[in-house]
């Protein structure tokens, strides 16, 4: 399956960088168990697509991971105007919270696991 690389404004490149170093706890925890194909692909962390940044991202399956802290509560129509345009790229998007990645992590790959072997058919 060939890659799906999403063109992205080249000004985006080092707020990912800046991202990557700062990220929150669940992302690292989420982190941990995804790299190093862990999961049979591989993700990347704050990949910018369009005029965007996601959180995680598997260019093999188009598999978007987006881990929302409380700001999101606020920004729930920017959320889906984003992740819309993100969806008529082909992209896949699974959105977990913050509070659900720290507590019930084990769950968080689970649920990763099938959307990617459903996404690799």
């Amino acid at each position: 399956m060939p890659n799906k690389i999403i063109p992205y404004k080249p000004s985006l490149r080092e707020f990912a960088r800046s991202l990557r170093q700062n990220c929150t706890l669940s992302e690292v925890l989420l982190w941990e168990k995804l790299k190093k194909k862990s999961l049979g692909v591989q993700f990347h962390r704050q990949v910018p697509m369009l005029d965007y940044v996601v959180d995680f991202y598997c260019h093999e399956i188009g598999l978007a991971i987006e881990v929302d802290g409380r700001i999101h509560e606020y920004k729930y129509f920017y959320d889906a105007r984003r992740q819309g345009r993100l969806e008529s790229e082909g992209v896949t998007f699974l959105r977990f919270s913050n509070d659900y990645v720290k507590y019930h992590l084990s769950t968080v790959i689970n649920e990763i696991a099938e959307k990617v072997d459903e996404l690799k058919l």
